[in-house]
């Protein structure tokens, strides 16, 4: 008979979390391999007044956390468990969980035990306790890798290989968080559907990610006229939003991304691609816009 070493607990692959510069703002991004588990959190955690957001994003749920600490009002089935704090220092994240019954093994146990904990105090939960726990993360910067043009008529795609290459330079540095393919505006010279490629990581060491993705797309891009673009920060700002939005509505000269005032933006690779690569930017974990294909006229 097959036995099982923890009936009880279904510990969570992975957690991370992005800071904002100022400290102001934190996303809370969980990993599951449950989707009940998370689909129940997603649904009760909302209601907790630090947590600004709730959204799935893959197998990942992401809560965007306003610094702080309260007290929950936990009721049975209406309000079971929750975050009921977040600090933020110079190099960590803590997060404080709170839950009764089930909840509050999920907010303990089962949260304590995933990749990326520093460590760990957690109440002893199960049956009809109520029991919380705090972890403790690295403070990581969110960066966001755009690219675009690495194929030719005969061969490659460039889907493919940013996803790799996101894969080979993941690290307990970097952790790889989502992939968005971007439909551009399908100019005349494409090679044949006109998309480019963001990429999203967690990274507490941002140059040299940066830095081995470079050196890894060189090495594998089939063009001549790649384009690698790197944004630095928690939100892209609206200027890069706008180019984006005007790359998929109709066809943008290269000398232009040279006007986008973003200091948190900086282009790696400036072939031809380098339109499509800073407009994907945008766009990361966005894919209904990411995808659309505009008439060029909206």
């Amino acid at each position: 008979m097959v036995s099982i070493s923890d009936p009880y607990v279904i510990r969570y692959p992975q957690i991370v979390a992005v800071a904002d510069e100022s400290g102001s703002k934190v996303e809370l991004i969980e990993f599951f391999d449950c989707v009940g588990g998370a689909m129940w959190t997603q649904h009760h955690y909302a209601q907790s007044p630090i947590v600004e957001s709730v959204r799935g994003v893959g197998s990942t749920t992401r809560f965007l956390l306003r610094p702080g600490a309260v007290d929950l009002a936990l009721e049975g089935s209406r309000f079971p468990a929750g975050i009921s704090g977040v600090s933020v220092t110079e190099h960590e994240i803590a997060v404080t969980y709170i839950g009764m019954g089930g909840g509050g093994v999920g907010a303990t146990s089962c949260r304590a035990a995933a990749k990326g904990v520093l460590r760990e105090r957690c109440d002893p939960a199960g049956g009809g306790k109520i029991a919380g726990a705090t972890i403790w993360l690295p403070r990581r910067q969110r960066v966001l890798i755009g690219v675009d043009d690495t194929d030719t008529c005969e061969e490659g795609a460039t889907w493919t290989l940013v996803h790799n290459i996101a894969k080979a330079v993941e690290d307990e540095h970097s952790v790889y968080l989502s992939h968005t393919i971007v439909q551009l505006f399908p100019v005349a010279y494409r090679t044949k559907n006109c998309v480019s490629l963001v990429v999203e990581f967690a990274t507490t060491e941002p140059g040299r990610l940066t830095e081995r993705f470079h050196e890894l797309l060189e090495k594998y891009t089939l063009s001549q006229k790649t384009g690698m673009a790197v944004y630095t920060g928690f939100t892209p700002s609206e200027a890069l939003l706008e180019y984006g939005r005007n790359v998929k509505r109709g066809e943008v000269g290269p000398d232009l991304v040279w006007n986008i005032n973003d200091p948190c933006l900086r282009v790696i690779m400036a072939g031809r691609g380098i339109t499509g690569a800073v407009a994907a930017l945008p766009f990361y974990t966005q894919y209904e816009e990411a995808l659309e294909l505009c008439s060029g006229k909206t």
